[in-house]
């Protein structure tokens, strides 16, 4: 597995670590999600739900972060995010991008 890689931004990073993005989701009390229709046999489109914030587009129900893991690595995705917004906020800013994608920008 890989570790934390800088994202070309002064405020996002990236990171594969699954401790990292555990710890970040429950840092701003999320959880691991899927989007319900595209959920047929485990885990469908990756999502992060947010207690206080509602996904108007999609209906989301929680996975376990085992199930959310597996679906993250055998799609090779990476976690972009941001600890601090500009103004030093707390950010639940996040993207799920592909790895080689984001091993270009780094």
């Amino acid at each position: 597995m890989e570790t934390d890689i800088q994202f070309d931004s002064k405020y996002s990073q990236v990171t594969t670590e699954h401790e990292t993005i555990e710890q970040w989701v429950e840092d701003r009390g999320g959880e691991p999600a899927t989007v319900e229709a595209t959920a047929d046999d485990g885990a469908g489109i990756l999502r992060l739900q947010f207690p206080d914030t509602a996904d108007d587009h999609d209906e989301l129900v929680p996975v376990e972060w085992d199930e959310w893991f597996e679906k993250f690595e055998s799609e090779d995705l990476a976690f972009v995010y941001q600890v601090k917004t500009e103004s030093g906020n707390t950010s639940r800013f996040y993207k799920l991008v592909d790895r080689k994608t984001a091993r270009q920008h780094s």
